[in-house]
C-alpha cells in the first residue's frame, strides 16, 4: 500500500520579537548592499558589532579615545569599525553610510555637526541601528542614548578657576564651535561666575567670540586681533579646549605675556599639562576618556542585547549618562594624570608631563 505525499507541505515556525527585528533588520540593509554573500554572511554572524565615528584626530582626546574603544571591545569579545571624520561633515556622512552598510548592531556617533548629523541618525535607524551620541549632543534625532561629560559642570569649572586668579581687568572670551551643542553648554557654565562680575565692571569682555570648527587657526586670529586691537592689555582668556589655549598661549608668547595671562582649558592634552607645570596654563578639564569610553561600550553591548540601562538623567527627551568632569591645575596634577595611569590606560608619565630627559 502507498501513501501519496503533496510535494510541497507547510511547517509551522514561531519566532521570537528579537528574530523579527533581525529579519527586518537584514531585509533593510539589503538596500545598501545587494551582494547575497554580504546577506549571508551577516546571518551567520554571531558577534557584537559596533560602528563608530568620531570628528577628529587633532586633538590628543580623541586618539585616547579611540584606541580606549579599541583595547574594551577586544576585552568584551565584540568588534569595532572605527572611522574619523576630520572634521568634516561630508565625509562623516560617507563614513557613516559605510558602517550602515557593513552591518552594524550599534552606531556611536561623535557628530561633527550636532544638527546635520541627525540625518546620519535617520538613516542607521531605518536600518534597524541603534545609536548612541557621544560627548556631542545630536539634535532633533531620535538617538537611543546619549553619553556625555556634563558641559555645564565644566564650563563652571573653567569659569570659577578664572575669577578666582582674575577678579579683575580685560577678559578674551572663547566658546566653541557653534554647530557644536557643547559649546553654548560650556560658555553658559563659565559666564555664571564670569558675568556677574563683568555686571558691576570688575570684569571688562573685550572680546567675544565662537571658534568656528574649533579650528586653532581661527582661535589664534581672534587672540593676536584682541591682543592688537587691546594694546595687549589682556588679563585672562576663557579658552574652551587645550588646542584653543595652545595657540592662545603662542599669540602671547609672541608678546612675552606667556604665564602672565590666564589661559583656562578642556581634554586634560599632554601638551596642556605639561604647560600648567610651567606655569603658561592655569588648568585643564579632564574628560576621562576611559569612563566615558568603557560606558560607551558597555552600553553599545546592552543595547544590541537588548538589557536594559541605568540612566542618569534625561535631556530633551532623550535618555542620558552625564559624568563628572575633574578640573586639573598645578595643584593636583600629579595625582590626576601621573599617579593614576601611564598614557596606555588613559593619562600620562611624569617624565613626559615634566619633559625630563
Amino acid at each position: 500500500m502507498y501513501l501519496s505525499m503533496p510535494d510541497i507541505f507547510f511547517v509551522p515556525i514561531c519566532y521570537v520579537e528579537k528574530d523579527i527585528l533581525n529579519i527586518k533588520k537584514l531585509v533593510i540593509l539589503q538596500k545598501y548592499n545587494s551582494n547575497s554573500y554580504f546577506i549571508d554572511e551577516t546571518l551567520k554572524r554571531k558577534e557584537i558589532v559596533i560602528g563608530i565615528s568620531l570628528p577628529s584626530q587633532r586633538e590628543d582626546r580623541w586618539i585616547r579615545d579611540k584606541e580606549l574603544m579599541e583595547k574594551l571591545a577586544k576585552e568584551k569579545g565584540v568588534t569595532v569599525k572605527i572611522e574619523n571624520a576630520d572634521t568634516d561633515v561630508a565625509k562623516q556622512a560617507l563614513q557613516v553610510d559605510n558602517l550602515i552598510s557593513q552591518g552594524i548592531d550599534i552606531l556611536i556617533l561623535a557628530p561633527t555637526d550636532s544638527v546635520a548629523s541627525a540625518a546620519m541618525v535617520e538613516k542607521a535607524k531605518k536600518a534597524g541601528i541603534k545609536v548612541i551620541a557621544y560627548d556631542r549632543f545630536i539634535k532633533n534625532s531620535d538617538v537611543d542614548l546619549y553619553i556625555a561629560f556634563n558641559g555645564i559642570r565644566i564650563g563652571e569649572l573653567q569659569g570659577r578657576f578664572l575669577t578666582l586668579k582674575v577678579p579683575k581687568g580685560n577678559y578674551i572670551i572663547m566658546s566653541g564651535d557653534p554647530n557644536d551643542d557643547n559649546s553654548a553648554l560650556i560658555k553658559e557654565g563659565a559666564m555664571k561666575y564670569i558675568k556677574p562680575l563683568a555686571d558691576i565692571n570688575a570684569i571688562k569682555i573685550v572680546t567675544d567670540k565662537a571658534v568656528d570648527n574649533w579650528d586653532p587657526k581661527n582661535a589664534l586670529k581672534i587672540v593676536e586681533e584682541s591682543l592688537a586691537a587691546n594694546k595687549n592689555k589682556i588679563d585672562a582668556i576663557l579658552a574652551p579646549n587645550d588646542v584653543t589655549a595652545g595657540v592662545a598661549i603662542q599669540a602671547l608668547e609672541s608678546q612675552g605675556l606667556a604665564g602672565k595671562v590666564q589661559v583656562t582649558g578642556m581634554d586634560g592634552d599632554l601638551s596642556a599639562a605639561q604647560r600648567i607645570v610651567q606655569g603658561t596654563q592655569l588648568m585643564t578639564v579632564l574628560k576621562d576618556s576611559r569612563e566615558l569610553a568603557r560606558t560607551a561600550i558597555d552600553a553599545a553591548i546592552k543595547l544590541a542585547k537588548g538589557e536594559p540601562i541605568d540612566i542618569t538623567t534625561t535631556i530633551r527627551n532623550v535618555p542620558t549618562l552625564l559624568l563628572t568632569p575633574i578640573a586639573v591645575d598645578k595643584t593636583n596634577i600629579d595625582a590626576i594624570f601621573i599617579d593614576s595611569g601611564s598614557y596606555n590606560t588613559g593619562y600620562y608619565k611624569k617624565e613626559d608631563v615634566y619633559k625630563m630627559k
